[in-house]
């Protein structure tokens, strides 16, 4: 039986924190837009940041749907759910914001995220969520799954690119700019990194799980 959760503590937050991959769901106000599910993994780009609000790391891709769909109407739902140990699944249903790299705020966010250099994906804003319902739920149908490793291909990928070479990636792709249904995505020209925020956080391959 599934339950509701005033805050991300205890057993509830362990477990969200112990998991590899996680899945983000975004939509737009137009009943005919484009509804979008997102895999998000990478040890140590997902952060909670207190009892009611999480944030993850936004890295290069080709798409920027969950930006745009928060940029016009905030609605985001997380959800994880258990490949080992008891059958659980969790999920998250806010509000979330990106927050750019031209954000005042975003050089002490991204302290937050220790665990990663983020420098090697090519970092294009952090999304922060607050919570609005926490519900946990059974997941007799999650099969098993083991865990084998961060794949390597995004950072080699994007380590190369500097954040001119980066804006260039962005402009070249068609739903970076505007989403698939039109809606204002990633704000281009792409600011650089400040400062404070180009010190990579360390190798992530030999990084605790987050």
């Amino acid at each position: 039986m599934g339950k509701s959760y005033e805050r991300i503590t205890g057993r509830l937050r362990t477990f969200i924190e112990e998991q590899r991959v996680f899945f983000t769901a975004t939509a737009p106000l137009s009943a005919s837009g484009t509804v979008n599910l997102s895999p998000k993994g990478l040890t140590g780009s997902f952060a909670v940041l207190d009892e009611r609000t999480v944030a993850y790391l936004d890295f290069a891709g080709s798409h920027s749907e969950t930006i745009a769909h928060l940029r016009e109407n905030g609605r985001i739902t997380l959800m994880w759910c258990a490949f080992t140990g008891p059958p659980t699944v969790v999920r998250v249903h806010g509000r979330g914001e990106p927050v750019f790299r031209d954000d005042p705020r975003f050089p002490e966010l991204l302290a937050r995220f220790p665990a990663i250099d983020h420098t090697r994906h090519g970092l294009r804003a952090i999304i922060v969520v607050t919570a609005e319902e926490i519900r946990d739920s059974c997941g007799f149908a999650v099969p098993f799954m083991t865990y084998e490793g961060d794949r390597p291909l995004h950072g080699s990928r994007f380590e190369r690119e500097t954040d001119e070479t980066l804006d260039e990636y962005f402009h070249k792709k068609e739903y970076s700019a505007r989403s698939m249904d039109g809606l204002p995505g990633l704000p281009l020209p792409l600011p650089p990194l400040p400062a404070a925020a180009a010190t990579p956080g360390g190798d992530d391959a030999e990084r605790p799980a987050r």
